[in-house]
């Protein structure tokens, strides 16, 4: 079973920073058309700050963690980099009362389902309404089950792209786009399509 520890953090942090560079445009485009368009900058500045504070990261991983939330909290002033703090402080504290120092298979789930209530908490948000939390449940849902360490980024990659069909056709409820669902009805939701970016470069 793998392990991940502190060190894979930091490298998986700096994989996702350069990918968020790399899809800045692709994101604020996603979220003209449903929001502020300011996605792809929220999470470029928000993980190219995450990247650059990994390195005096402390050795523990609740720490660290709580790091990204403050990281983001610095950098991001919008609703989604908020999101992303609440995840990582909740994430922070689930590791912190597990006595956790690092990350088998079997915690990622565990993980991602800390990751969405927290957000769900704060952004008074449900499941079904088309937005970050149902891929992020999806996502738990498909990494709950045993896997071999060869499968963790096929069967979550797969996860991402069978959520994002899933709901494309269906209409936003929550965010801005809720003030027009009828003009979300055939598109991906930005929130959705960042986290994409995040588990292709993971």
């Amino acid at each position: 079973m793998a392990t991940f520890t502190v060190n894979d953090l930091k490298l998986a942090c700096q994989r996702i920073a350069t990918a968020c560079q790399q899809s800045q445009t692709m994101l604020c485009e996603a979220d003209s058309r449903l929001g502020d368009g300011d996605l792809g900058l929220t999470m470029d500045k928000g993980w190219r700050q995450i990247a650059e504070d990994a390195a005096n990261w402390p050795d523990s991983l609740s720490q660290s963690l709580f790091q990204c939330s403050k990281s983001l909290q610095k950098a991001c002033a919008s609703s989604f980099g908020t999101l992303q703090a609440t995840a990582f402080m909740a994430m922070a504290k689930y590791c912190k009362e597990k006595q956790l120092n690092a990350i088998t298979t079997s915690d990622i789930a565990p993980l991602l389902t800390t990751a969405y209530h927290s957000m769900m908490s704060r952004g008074k948000g449900e499941l079904g309404q088309k937005s970050v939390l149902d891929i992020l449940y999806q996502l738990s849902e498909a990494l709950t089950p045993y896997l071999a360490d060869s499968e963790l980024k096929t069967t979550a990659i797969s996860s991402v792209n069978n959520t994002l069909d899933e709901f494309r056709q269906k209409p936003n409820q929550l965010g801005r786009a809720r003030m027009f669902p009828e003009k979300s009805i055939g598109l991906d939701d930005p929130g959705m399509l960042a986290i994409k970016v995040i588990v292709e470069a993971i």
